[in-house]
């Protein structure tokens, strides 16, 4: 009985996910904002702050059942972290590098448009 509770607890609890669209390593453009970025990590569904998500206007506000990318970003000005929802996301086919500073960090080259992850020892 108590393993059936615990299944039936999980499966209420969990958020439904699917796969996602994009991979670590692909770049990538927002659907509506001026900036593009290579993906670092990936969220299955929304696991930011409610102020984070509150602070979006209500008429473009993400869904939260959605994956959500890790951004190495940059726009004309500036280089950032962002943290964006799968439906505001667009393949970047141009092929130009990231300039982001942290890129050498994450990921070795950029190969046919994709960059290749570093093989990093876990601790």
């Amino acid at each position: 009985m108590e393993i059936a509770n615990q299944t039936a607890l999980s499966t209420i609890a969990q958020p439904p996910m699917r796969m996602a669209k994009f991979a670590i390593g692909q770049v990538v453009k927002h659907r509506l904002y001026p900036f593009r970025g290579v993906i670092f990590d990936v969220d299955p569904v929304f696991a930011n702050t409610e102020e984070w998500l509150a602070s979006i206007p209500e008429d473009v506000r993400p869904r939260r059942d959605q994956p959500f990318y890790h951004l190495l970003a940059e726009n004309a000005q500036t280089t950032y972290v962002a943290y964006v929802s799968e439906q505001n996301l667009l393949a970047d086919d141009s092929g130009k590098p990231v300039s982001h500073p942290q890129v050498p960090h994450f990921f070795k080259e950029l190969k046919r448009g994709h960059y290749v992850s570093r093989v990093r020892a876990l601790h």
